[in-house]
Formats: structure tokens, C-alpha cells, sequence
């Protein structure tokens, strides 16, 4: 099992652009088009699987939310922070 970052390392490591809800970390990238979006959470799927690490991800008109915990830890761990890291790097 991985461990949980404590809320320090949460609010010291968070990608730019994500928030803290609880126990999870989320963020809402917009596309300036639905089929972008798309685009943007089948690569989202991709890197997902690559880390074995799956996230909830909502598609909508021009943008994609997106919500990260790990369920086995009961909450946000690296493999949190490091998947959103990579999302953010998908979606520049």
C-alpha cells in the first residue's frame, strides 16, 4: 500500500491548477472544442493505465474533469500528485 501525504505535502506538492476536496485532488481542463476534450481524456486514459493508476474523469462540452484519490490508501499519495503532474504536462 502506498502512504498518505500528510496535508503539507499535499498543499506543497499540488499541481498548478488542481484542488484539494477532501480526500481527493480534482481540476477542470477546458478545450476549445468537445472532440479536444475527448482527445484529451483518451490520452488522459493512456497515461492512466501506463501508471496503473485510474482517475474519474468527467467529459463535458469543452472541458473534463478530473478527480484523483488512491481508494486503497484511503486518500491522496504520490501516485496522485505524480498522475497530475503528467495531466497538466497532456494538456499544455
Amino acid at each position: 500500500m502506498t502512504d498518505l501525504l500528510s496535508d503539507e505535502e499535499i498543499a506543497a506538492q499540488l499541481p498548478d491548477g488542481w484542488t484539494r476536496e477532501g480526500d481527493e485532488i480534482t481540476r477542470t481542463f477546458e478545450f476549445d472544442s468537445y472532440l479536444e476534450g475527448v482527445g484529451f481524456a483518451a490520452g488522459a486514459g493512456g497515461l492512466a493505465e501506463e501508471a496503473f493508476h485510474h482517475p474519474d474523469m468527467h467529459v463535458g462540452w469543452r472541458e473534463v474533469t478530473v478527480t484523483l484519490t488512491t481508494h486503497d490508501a484511503g486518500g491522496i499519495t504520490e501516485k496522485d500528485i505524480s498522475l497530475a503532474g503528467r495531466l497538466n504536462d497532456l494538456a499544455d
